[in-house]
């Protein structure tokens, strides 16, 4: 899960430095794009993530294309297509011209579109947990590293009480907890309810290992002397956290988000897999695992696609976070 995440020496805290002990600036986008190419795993992790994120992108057009919507219940609305016990009758799944990767067993909805719109789902919430579990890490990390003294200590403290917890039974925990706080009893929950909460879930403790490892940055930069030598000049702490501190740790933050992402798509499956994250009728790849397991001997087509969609995906975020980490290096050898 996201909150228990291994804080390993953070990008840049022994990078190379210029003459004036200022640390090696992290390569422009371009740069860092060539240096990413160079790899040629990072490079086909970067065409697969793109690809899903095309595909997540154009669900709405390729759906129209294909004449099919992930909500349909077509094995029940057109005759032959599912037996008595809920099964497709065609082999595979149901895989024909009509349905590229079959049906779903028990509502008959199309398998492509599910997985298609189910992409939208996992990459809305882990963008978003991303987006606000690095904004937190990032205001805690930097001023708990800057302060230092008691707000360390009190941190550090802190922070590995919260670690101490167990991740997924509170996640397991909070997520009805909150829905019930947020929508009233006997009210039907809103489709963004059940976005924001598991946002909210990720975010309680997502933030916390990148406000560990910006502080162990921090706390070193901070002593370098182009930071020394602003404070000299009298340099205000707000244009020495913002133009000195903050430049120096983008690279660290970017390796982050790239490897935080795959981590709360995997967790977001998880916990729709387990039944407190994502209900009917928004598609999701969680849900389908789930269903699929349940009719697996039966069916294993059904559970092969989101699996497979699911571990190319994880696994090609993973690559690519990997290929950034080396690209960012000064100490990596090219």
């Amino acid at each position: 899960m996201p909150a228990v995440e291994t804080v390993t020496e953070p990008p840049g805290a022994d990078a190379e430095v210029s003459a004036d002990g200022t640390p090696a600036a992290a390569p422009a986008p371009q740069g860092l794009l060539r240096r990413i190419c160079r790899d040629r795993v990072g490079t086909a992790a970067l065409v697969v993530v793109l690809l899903f994120l095309l595909l997540a992108l154009a669900a709405p057009l390729i759906a129209a294309l294909y004449g099919r919507n992930p909500v349909e219940h077509y094995g029940q609305n057109l005759p032959g297509l599912l037996s008595d016990g809920g099964l497709p009758m065609a082999p595979n799944g149901g895989i024909s011209g009509d349905f590229w990767f079959g049906l779903e067993p028990g509502l008959g909805r199309d398998v492509l579109t599910q997985l298609l719109y189910g992409i939208r789902t996992s990459l809305l919430i882990a963008f978003a947990a991303a987006a606000v579990t690095t904004t937190l890490g990032v205001l805690v990390g930097v001023a708990v590293g800057y302060l230092g003294g008691v707000t360390d200590r009190l941190f550090g403290f802190l922070s590995h009480v919260l670690l101490a917890f167990p991740t997924l039974l509170l996640l397991l925990a909070l997520s009805p907890v909150i829905q019930s706080r947020l929508v009233d009893p006997g009210t039907a929950e809103p489709e963004w309810m059940q976005f924001l909460v598991l946002i909210l879930v990720f975010s309680a403790f997502g933030w916390i290992p990148l406000a560990l490892s910006l502080r162990a940055s921090v706390r070193s930069l901070r002593e370098r002397d182009f930071v020394q030598s602003a404070r000299a000049l009298g340099a205000s702490g707000f244009h020495i956290v913002f133009r000195e501190l903050l430049p120096n740790v983008r690279a660290q933050l970017l390796v982050h988000t790239t490897m935080a992402v795959p981590a709360f798509v995997a967790s977001e499956a998880v916990l729709s897999f387990l039944g407190v994250g994502i209900n009917e009728p928004i598609p999701d790849w969680g849900r389908m695992i789930a269903r699929g397991s349940e009719v697996f001997q039966a069916d294993p087509t059904y559970m092969f696609f989101p699996g497979v969609a699911l571990l190319l995906f994880v696994l090609a975020f993973n690559l690519l976070g990997d290929a950034v980490r080396d690209a960012l290096d000064p100490r990596a050898v090219r």
